[in-house]
C-alpha cells in the first residue's frame, strides 16, 4: 500500500496484521483521525468504505466505534490463533484472560495461558537468528544465541505461576483505568530454559549494581521505533534467585507468539510485567531502573491503605513487589447446578511465599471447612486443593475460598482500593444452584 490510495479488501488479508503492521496508516483509514472530548474515534469516508467492505454490509452506528479496535468480526481469529476459550479484553495491544473454569488443569496448557501485551509482537520471532545481549555493570559482555544459552547453561524446566499485578481490575468500585480483567489473568505452565542467575554470573555482576534492566522486541504502539512499549527491571537480589528463568520452551514446545516467543523472562511471584517477553537485551544497573511502565503510577500501589477514589500524589507510589496471597476456584463453574454432593478444586499462590491452608464455606462465611493441599510442585509453582462438599438440602448457594500463606497473610473479604486497580486478592466466590 502506498500513499494515500484507499484499502481494499484484497489489500487486507488480515485486520489483525493490518493494525499490527501499519498501526498509524489502520487507524487512518478505519477511524479517520478525528478525535473527541470522550477520545472516541469515528469512522468516515474511507474507513466506513474499508469496514463496509470487509464485512459485506453496512455498519449502522459506524460512528461510535472507539478508535484503534479491530471489529470484533476479525479480533478474536486474527489475534488468538492457538488458543482455547480465552476472552478478549483489548486487541490493540492483544490482552486476554482465561476464565476460572478453563484454568482448571495443575499445570496450564499453552492454548488457556492468558495474554498480557502492552505493544506489538515482533514480526520475526525466529529462534535460529535470536539473540540476546547481557551489558550494562557486567565484566563480559556477552551476546547470546538461544543455541547458546542451551550449550553453556544447565537447562531446568520449572512450573512457574505468573499473574498480571491487574488480575481482578473488574472488581474495583470506583472503577479502575486499564484492562478489566476479572479473575483469568494468570497461569501456571512448565517452562523450560536456564537460570538467570547462571547467565549473571558468567557475564559477573559488578559492585554497586542494584536493579536488572530488560528489554524486548516488541514494538510500541505509536509505530516510533525509538519508543520502548515496556522495559521493567528486578532488585538484583531477586534476580539472583534459583527460579528466575530465560525461557525458551513452554511445556515441553516452543513459546507460543503472544507468549513471548521466542525467548522471554518467567519471574514467578512478581506482577507478570517483570517477565519480559521477546527478550533481546538485560544490562545492570546502579539505580533502580527507570524504563517505561517502572515510572510514575505504573505496577505501582500507594504506601499507605487510601479511601476509595482518594487521589494520591505520584510521591507516595511505591514499585509492587510480590504478589499477594491468593485462591481460585476453578471446578464447578460458576452459575451452574450440581447435585448435593459435589468435589469443589482450584489453585492457590502467595508471591514468593507457600500455601499453607485453604479454607471454603458453603454458608456465606459462618463456617469453614479445611481443603485437601498439595505441595507445590517446585519453588514458584502454585498449589492445587480440593475438597468435597456435601449440600444439607436443595438451594442456591456461594462456594467461597480463601487461602492463608506460609506468613500468616490470608485473603480478604474486600478490596483494599488503590487508584491503578492492582493487586486485587479477594476471596473466589462461585453460584450453585443444588438440585
Amino acid at each position: 500500500m502506498d500513499g494515500d490510495e484507499p484499502v481494499t479488501k484484497q489489500d487486507i488479508p488480515s485486520a489483525g496484521a493490518f493494525f499490527a503492521d501499519n498501526p498509524e496508516r489502520a487507524d487512518l483509514e478505519f477511524f479517520g483521525r478525528i478525535a473527541h472530548n470522550d477520545r472516541r474515534g469515528f469512522l468516515k469516508g474511507a474507513g466506513l468504505t474499508t469496514l463496509g467492505t470487509m464485512l459485506g454490509m453496512a455498519v449502522p452506528f459506524h460512528r461510535n466505534y472507539p478508535q484503534g479496535m479491530i471489529p470484533a468480526a476479525f479480533a478474536e481469529d486474527d489475534v488468538l490463533v492457538g488458543k482455547d476459550g480465552l476472552t478478549l479484553l483489548n486487541d490493540r495491544p492483544i490482552n486476554a484472560e482465561t476464565p476460572a473454569h478453563l484454568l482448571d488443569d495443575a499445570i496450564t496448557p499453552t492454548n488457556r495461558h492468558f495474554i498480557r501485551n502492552n505493544g506489538v509482537p515482533p514480526a520475526d520471532m525466529d529462534a535460529a537468528t535470536w539473540q540476546l545481549t547481557i551489558d550494562g555493570m557486567v565484566d563480559n559482555p556477552m551476546t547470546l544465541s538461544i543455541d547458546d544459552l542451551r550449550n553453556q547453561f544447565e537447562v531446568v524446566t520449572m512450573a512457574l505461576t505468573i499473574e498480571c499485578g491487574g488480575n481482578g481490575r473488574a472488581a474495583f468500585n470506583p472503577p479502575a483505568k486499564g484492562n478489566q480483567w476479572t479473575l483469568g489473568a494468570v497461569a501456571c505452565s512448565e517452562w523450560t530454559g536456564v537460570r538467570l542467575k547462571d547467565v549473571l554470573e558468567k557475564a559477573g555482576v559488578q559492585d554497586g549494581v542494584v536493579y536488572t534492566a530488560h528489554v524486548g522486541a516488541d514494538t510500541h504502539l505509536s509505530g516510533d521505533p525509538d519508543k520502548l512499549p515496556i522495559s521493567r527491571g528486578l532488585p538484583i537480589d531477586k534476580a539472583m534467585t534459583d527460579n528466575v528463568l530465560i525461557a525458551f520452551e513452554m511445556n515441553g514446545d516452543a513459546l507460543h507468539p503472544q507468549n513471548g516467543a521466542p525467548l522471554r523472562l518467567v519471574v514467578p511471584g512478581w506482577p507478570g510485567s517483570c517477565s519480559q517477553k521477546w527478550l533481546t537485551r538485560i544490562y545492570l544497573r546502579d539505580q533502580v531502573h527507570d524504563g517505561p511502565k517502572m515510572t510514575g503510577t505504573s505496577y505501582r500501589v500507594p504506601n499507605r491503605p487510601v479511601a476509595p477514589g482518594e487521589d494520591v500524589d505520584k510521591a507516595d507510589f511505591v514499585i509492587i513487589e510480590r504478589m499477594p496471597v491468593k485462591s481460585l476456584i476453578t471446578s464447578p463453574q460458576t452459575n451452574t447446578e450440581s447435585g448435593r454432593s459435589v468435589e469443589v478444586h482450584g489453585h492457590a499462590w502467595s508471591g514468593d511465599r507457600t500455601i499453607e491452608a485453604v479454607d471454603v464455606s458453603m454458608d456465606f462465611g459462618t463456617t469453614w471447612q479445611k481443603a485437601e493441599l498439595d505441595a507445590p510442585v517446585n519453588d514458584g509453582a502454585w498449589q492445587n486443593w480440593r475438597i468435597n462438599l456435601e449440600f444439607p438440602q436443595a438451594g442456591y448457594y456461594e462456594v467461597w475460598a480463601r487461602a492463608t500463606d506460609s506468613d500468616g497473610d490470608m485473603q480478604p473479604f474486600a478490596i483494599n482500593w488503590n487508584p491503578k486497580g492492582y493487586l486485587n486478592n479477594t476471596m473466589h466466590r462461585v453460584a450453585l444452584r443444588v438440585a
